[in-house]
């Protein structure tokens, strides 16, 4: 490739890759994706809703990527497949490769004698990695981040700058960690005596699977007992909080400002919204979605879609409605009173 030129691939040779059926020239070549809106003559774009179809008509696209039900939709060079997005997806990381750090410490990083740091690894400067722990092979530690004392950090993780990993916690393998989480701090966990509080010591782990992402200023605190687990493929926006003890269930997606408190299971393949929140001591079934700013405070013990907030309307319409909410339990007891006195008129009959 060309230094200052991004390779470009025709649409047999991302066919042979990723599959699908090509219609038209195969020979078409990309170097980006794009939406339909905006992109150009050397770029792929995709249909993944039937709302977005009228936009092919307008397109400058060079080929599009197609869902089955569409492949007669338009006369450009496409590939059809059974899931567009998930094929943008993997095109858009085949021609954006993640620039990758050279192996090695830099001299101004703060490695421990009794570290272990695969010769593969790549250490920034200004980290700092404690004694006992152990960073993996191909790992990336960014600029300024804290892996501590006994933590483990798994192959092909990275660390961007600035993140914090406590001691003893374990991170799995191919991890992304954003600048600002903060893994392993200590769980909310007090004991009130005569009015004061007492800090619970906090001695679990956090232990995080494979392929998990971690968000921009997430937190994700230490079990107080037990372990903070987050299983394989979960994927956790900016800015989320993970109460000690909270368990997530693999390939679970949880969306920005999501709380969660402690103690709390989360299964499967959950999809939670943003600025919902979830209560402690909960149980959460398997392929539960839970709508954005919703308010859990019950476990939740089915599959299904799940909302516990009202949308947002006029002001004079929600003024109304919260005036009709604080006289809902006077107009209960009136209804219950014409219901009695109609079934006494009834019975009188």
């Amino acid at each position: 490739m060309t230094a200052g030129i991004r390779e470009s691939f025709s649409l047999a040779e991302l066919a042979e890759r990723f599959g699908g059926i090509v219609i038209g020239d195969g020979a078409t070549r990309i170097r980006q994706v794009a939406p339909l809106e905006t992109a150009g003559p050397e770029e792929l774009s995709f249909l993944a809703s039937r709302k977005y179809q009228k936009l092919l008509a307008s397109t400058r696209a060079r080929a599009v990527v197609l869902a089955e039900e569409a492949r007669d939709s338009t006369a450009l060079p496409r590939i059809v497949c059974r899931n567009p997005y998930a094929y943008y997806a993997r095109v858009a990381a085949l021609l954006n490769p993640e620039a990758m750090p050279e192996p090695g410490v830099h001299p101004q990083a703060a490695v421990h004698a009794g570290a272990r740091v695969a010769a593969s690894a790549s250490v920034a400067a200004g980290a700092v990695i404690e004694e006992g722990a152990q960073i993996g092979e191909g790992a990336v530690i960014g600029a300024n981040c804290f892996v501590g004392r006994g933590a483990r950090i798994g192959g092909r993780t990275r660390l961007h700058a600035n993140a914090t990993v406590y001691h003893d916690c374990v991170i799995g393998q191919r991890v992304i960690i954003h600048s600002g989480a903060v893994i392993g701090a200590d769980g909310f966990g007090m004991a009130l005596d005569e009015g004061r509080w007492l800090k619970i010591p906090q001695i679990g782990r956090v232990v995080i699977g494979d392929d998990v992402e971690v968000g921009a200023n997430t937190a994700i605190d230490r079990g107080a007992l037990d372990d903070t687990v987050i299983e394989e493929g979960v994927k956790i926006d900016n800015q989320v909080q993970i109460g000690h003890n909270c368990r997530i269930g693999a390939h679970t997606a949880i969306a920005g400002c999501v709380g969660i408190a402690g103690s709390t299971r989360i299964g499967r393949h959950c999809l939670i919204g943003g600025a919902a929140m979830i209560g402690g001591h909960l149980e959460i079934a398997d392929r539960v979605v839970i709508i954005a700013s919703s308010a859990v405070s019950k476990s939740i013990p089915a599959a299904g879609v799940y909302s516990g907030v009202l949308p947002a309307t006029d002001a004079r319409a929600w003024r109304r409605t919260v005036a009709l909410l604080r006289n809902l339990e006077r107009l209960t007891d009136r209804i219950r009173e014409l219901e009695r006195r109609l079934a006494n008129l009834e019975r009188s009959r």
